[in-house]
């Protein structure tokens, strides 16, 4: 699915026209991108989270002549799928996920410790 197929599905699901649907979209997508641009996360529950990710400067190899560069620090864009959407993508993992949480016994908590004599 294209950003032309995702304008038509709006338009047709909310009775809108097409370039109504259109700026809704853009406007969705700009706050996304100026939020995360400015550092804050941008959450939908169920579905994920946007989030600015500070990669550190690093040294690599050039692989075609194996010399050793610096590689600049970065910020990069980041989603995170929520666990509804991944359910939605694949049941048979969140079966799994949810088989383990009921079948792990719980944790007992520590016994106290004694106190010095002395």
């Amino acid at each position: 699915m294209n950003k032309t197929d995702l304008i038509q599905r709006l338009a047709d699901q909310h009775q809108l026209s097409k370039a109504e649907a259109g700026r809704i979209l853009d406007t969705l997508l700009d706050t996304v991108v100026t939020a995360v641009k400015k550092g804050d996360s941008v959450t939908v529950p169920g579905f994920g989270t946007f989030k600015q990710h500070a990669r550190a400067a690093r040294n690599g190899v050039n692989p075609s002549t194996g010399d050793k560069i610096k590689i600049p620090a970065a910020k990069l864009p980041k989603f995170t799928p929520g666990a509804t959407f991944k359910a939605a993508v694949d049941p048979k993992a969140a079966a799994r996920k949810a088989g383990k949480a009921a079948a792990a016994p719980a944790k007992k908590a520590a016994p106290a410790k004694k106190a010095k004599k002395g």
